[in-house]
């Protein structure tokens, strides 16, 4: 038996992969998460946001202070002695790929071309074995058309793609009216593989303060099901490494995943509710029930389950026929 597969090109010794959360930011819980199985490694995300505004702060209070007098401008620090959050990632990539053997995948998380290209240029030259392109984009001006979100997605990748010769992984949301159609537009452009899906963090609103207030809501088990859909839809239609993230809590909530199609399966809600050694529960109970199992490998299983591959029947509870079902075999509670 064995679990290897492959993802973005890359040889893994099994398909868990934590996915870019602030776990990669220690040295000590990277190593832990490799100790407790982790074939590769999502480093945290580079934000566009964030790099903007450290540069204008950078530039106001560094660059262009007039205090009045030549001689004060001494008490000011000297730039280099400040390292910029983009130089701290790079040396954190670094120290990371020294310190892992297993492959570590560098993150970008932004809406526009800006500077993608030259920090994707400086991860490659840090060593960095793939890229995670995630475009977390809110449609929410009415003048922009669902067309040009989904060219936004690709000009970001055709720009990267040709000054960066490392693996790109396309991080999505589901909010595409096809999503199988965007998925081959990208897969064209150049990716080497896709995340399915990105989770849009839902704002709240305190009646106390009557203010909008952010709210983190770690994923649950059901949450992976839109992924599943969608990855058994996919796969055998498109040849890039079909990535599922969101939902994925437990070695069952794994197993479907890889039936339903996908190459590798991203933690990240897990771990950070029980730590890395949650990691090595999920990758156990996926041995024990592989041994149970008719088949001797993880690819043997891949996509079993897909569309392509489950028959008429099953493969219509993909799509509509579902939706009816369910409908229709619903049985109201005793006393309704």
């Amino acid at each position: 038996m064995t679990l290897r597969t492959t993802y973005l090109g890359l040889e893994l010794k099994n398909p868990l992969v934590p996915s870019a959360s602030p776990l990669s930011r220690s040295l000590d819980a990277a190593r832990r998460l490799e100790d407790a199985g982790a074939a590769a490694l999502v480093m945290y995300s580079l934000f566009e946001e964030e790099l903007l505004h450290e540069h204008e702060v950078m530039d106001a209070f560094l660059h262009n202070q007039s205090l009045g007098h030549a001689e004060a401008t001494s008490f000011l620090p000297m730039h280099g002695d400040m390292p910029s959050r983009h130089e701290r990632y790079l040396e954190q990539l670094q120290r990371l790929k020294q310190s892992l053997d297993i492959p570590v995948v560098a993150s970008l998380n932004g809406i526009t071309p800006g500077g993608w290209i030259d920090y994707g240029k400086a991860l490659q030259e840090a060593g960095a074995d793939a890229l995670e392109l995630n475009v977390y984009h809110v449609a929410a001006d009415p003048e922009t058309s669902g067309a040009e979100v989904e060219q936004r997605y690709v000009d970001l990748l055709t720009e990267l793609r040709q000054h960066v010769s490392l693996p790109i992984a396309m991080k999505l949301s589901p909010q595409f009216s096809s999503v199988a159609n965007m998925v081959r537009r990208l897969e064209q452009a150049g990716a080497s593989g896709v995340s399915l899906f990105n989770r849009f963090y839902q704002p709240d609103i305190d009646l106390d303060s009557l203010r909008v207030a952010p709210q983190l809501h770690l994923s649950t088990s059901a949450e992976s099901l839109l992924a599943m859909r969608w990855i058994a839809i996919l796969h055998g239609q498109v040849k890039l490494t079909l990535a599922a993230t969101g939902g994925v809590h437990t070695h069952t909530d794994a197993l479907k995943m890889l039936l339903a199609g996908a190459d590798v399966v991203h933690l990240c809600s897990t771990l950070l509710l029980h730590g890395p050694r949650r990691l090595a529960d999920i990758l156990r109970g996926m041995e024990e029930w592989l041994e149970e199992s008719p088949y001797e490998s993880v690819d043997q299983l891949k996509g079993m389950l897909s569309q392509r591959h489950a028959g008429d029947t099953s493969a219509s509870a993909y799509a509509r026929a579902n939706y009816l079902q369910l409908l229709d075999s619903y049985l109201p509670g005793v006393g309704v």
